[in-house]
């Protein structure tokens, strides 16, 4: 009978459940931004399960909004959920970073040193010489697992902070050479490097 009473309650219908609303929004939304990106990344069957309980949530916290459409509260709780999912389901995604880039580099300075240490460091690279605008230089091709990203680009900057660099997504990947997952690779500042 209390329960009864306290979901009756002023406090519950303009407090509670408008905050019941908010996180079910974030819930569904979050799952929809992982689950978008677990397509484009080929995962289908979590994709799918991800979808499932999406839609769940999504119809729970609908037929609440439209059943009270004289309470705008609900309303705004509704939207405030929707953006603050969209931010938390790419700051999620960015966590978990699933799939892998392909960083290509092109720099005018002497490469080998930055192809050495990333080499050493367990990336797999692979270098060429090629005609520039302005004369000659190096393309680094280097395809890296979406959390170590940070890492090679800390690297490239360390190397020649003006080095241009592009970041592609991969679909799919055959083999490859990456470094272990279990091994912190940490570059160390003031590196002796050629062509400085």
């Amino acid at each position: 009978m209390q329960v009864s009473s306290f979901m009756d309650s002023t406090f519950f219908s303009l407090v509670i459940f408008p905050i019941i609303i908010f996180a079910m929004r974030l819930c569904d939304v979050s799952l929809m931004t992982i689950r978008i990106i677990f397509v484009s990344k080929g995962i289908k069957f979590w994709a799918s399960v991800l979808g499932f309980f999406e839609i769940m949530v999504w119809l729970v916290a609908i037929s609440q909004v439209m059943n009270n459409l004289d309470k705008p509260l609900y309303a705004i709780a509704y939207a405030l959920g929707f953006a603050t999912g969209n931010y938390l389901g790419a700051f999620l995604e960015e966590k978990i970073a699933i799939g892998v880039n392909l960083v290509r580099v092109i720099t005018n300075k002497e490469a080998q040193p930055l192809v050495d240490y990333l080499n050493k460091g367990g990336f797999g690279v692979t270098s060429l010489d090629a005609e520039g605008s302005k004369g000659p230089v190096k393309i680094i091709y280097s395809v890296v697992r979406r959390k170590d990203l940070k890492k090679i680009i800390d690297i490239v900057n360390e190397f020649n902070p003006n080095a241009f660099y592009s970041i592609e997504e991969v679909r799919a990947i055959n083999k490859g050479i990456f470094p272990p997952q279990n091994v912190n690779f940490k570059f160390r500042n003031k590196l002796t490097r050629k062509g400085k």
